[in-house]
């Protein structure tokens, strides 16, 4: 009986044996056959891929302020920057759905890096977005370049393609339900201006729209007895209840004049505060565009009467009185502040555009230098590049919830696209190689940024 159970368990494990093989040859042939099955297992094992180390990811740092005491110097304000791994905010993977912001990025593209920034300029017989000649009611004239004795237009016939992004064509209407009971405010100097008068023109189809109502009032951004234009202007489409308003402060620093009864006073030029405007309105702001960079510069300061302040007293550190440094502390200081004011304002949107680059060629604005380039992309039509051709905004927003809106290097190869030597006027021996024609590279700016709002 003993070896009958043994010869018993024997056969039994033969049997699972047997089993086993059937079943495994039967799963390879199936496998061989069956292309399905084998991609529902390779889509599974791509579903749970985290990103590689070639993404775009940078150690950088996030800004503090401290003091800094040292035996051979003497007592400044400095900059410091806290290591931290963070990625690059213009750069964010598209395979992930919590953080990607371009909502057209098609699935061929979902393993790939959509950056804004990288890309390529293409000829598009659709641009202009709107009509130069009819875009008056938001459109200074100054910068209307079909209103002045300008012979060439071939500059308005481009549009940006970003790497690895499949953007929409832009279109108001589906941009004002979009944008239904928001308001969008830009902040900065002429630069910004020109950005907002281009997304008004946009949102309007270049059209006289009477029902846009002028709400600048609610802001306090009204015609002062003596000035030459107010500190802004706001603008509501009563339809979508959308809002946009600019609001001039070229150094995105807080200026207060040292005595309120004299006209002609010293301003206080706080670097370390934001502009009162801001801090009072942020609240009813859900995209907000920053801007600062070329009102940096001894002149500047000079003529309107710009005193260095921080904490709240006049500068006296010698290394901040440099330009450069000052700049860099306000850029940073203001980014720290509304990083926190974020967490109190989930709803808003922030963004800090890069700087917008001239093309004075032979010469500065004041010594003869010009733009008269006609011919559209001669320096190339792509950047290739990694990061920000402006490092300081780009470090300044490391570690923050602000988007980088980085234009600089893709307008840095329009440089047949300025207003140049012409003017309503006429022709002027001077050229502004600074603003840009309307339409124009500022349309561009916005395409980007309604792409990430």
């Amino acid at each position: 009986m003993k070896g009958g159970h043994i010869y018993s368990f024997k056969g039994r494990l033969i049997f699972l044996a047997l089993v086993t093989l059937v079943l495994f040859t039967t799963l390879m042939w199936t496998w061989e056959r069956n292309p399905i099955i084998a991609m529902t297992l390779r889509s599974a094992q791509e579903w749970y891929h985290l990103p590689s180390a070639d993404a775009n990811i940078k150690s950088v740092g996030t800004p503090t302020l401290e003091k800094s005491i040292t035996p051979s110097t003497e007592n400044r304000t400095k900059i410091q920057l806290d290591t931290a791994v963070v990625a690059a905010v213009d750069s964010i993977p598209a395979e992930s759905p919590k953080t990607q912001y371009n909502q057209n990025v098609t699935a061929s593209s979902r393993s790939q890096v959509c950056n804004y920034a990288k890309g390529k300029w293409v000829a598009d017989s659709r641009r202009p977005l709107y009509s130069g000649f009819n875009c008056k009611q938001w459109l200074s004239s100054m910068w209307s370049c079909r209103m002045t004795q300008r012979p060439d237009f071939s500059f308005e016939g481009y549009r940006w393609q970003p790497e690895n992004c499949e953007t929409q064509e832009f279109d108001r209407s589906a941009f004002l339900r979009k944008m239904q009971d928001k308001t969008i405010a830009f902040i900065g100097d002429s630069l910004g201006r020109q950005q907002f008068q281009s997304l008004m023109c946009m949102a309007t189809g270049g059209e006289e729209s009477p029902e846009v109502q002028n709400v600048g009032w609610e802001y306090g951004l009204v015609k002062a007895r003596g000035a030459i234009r107010p500190d802004g202007w706001a603008y509501r489409f009563p339809k979508t209840n959308t809002t946009i308003l600019y609001y001039w402060s070229a150094s995105l620093s807080d200026l207060q004049p040292l005595n309120i009864s004299d006209k002609l006073s010293n301003v206080a030029m706080h670097l370390d505060r934001p502009p009162a405007f801001m801090s009072r309105f942020l609240h009813r702001f859900d995209v907000l565009v920053l801007n600062t960079g070329h009102h940096w510069n001894r002149g500047k300061l000079t003529a309107n009467r710009w005193i260095m302040h921080v904490n709240g007293k006049p500068n006296e550190d010698k290394q901040i009185e440099v330009i450069a440094n000052a700049k860099n502390l306000t850029i940073y200081s203001i980014a720290r502040w509304l990083d926190l004011q974020l967490v109190s304002h989930p709803r808003l949107k922030a963004f800090f555009r890069t700087i917008s680059p001239r093309h004075f060629f032979n010469g500065d604005w004041n010594t003869g230098g010009s733009c008269d380039n006609t011919i559209p992309l001669i320096n190339g039509s792509e950047v290739m590049q990694e990061g920000s051709t402006d490092t300081t905004i780009e470090g300044a927003l490391k570690g923050t919830k602000i988007k980088i809106l980085d234009i600089t290097a893709l307008s840095q190869l329009r440089d047949e696209a300025h207003m140049s030597r012409y003017t309503t006027r006429g022709t002027l021996n001077s050229s502004d190689c600074l603003h840009w024609c309307l339409p124009g590279i500022p349309d561009t700016w916005n395409e980007l940024l309604v792409a990430q709002i």
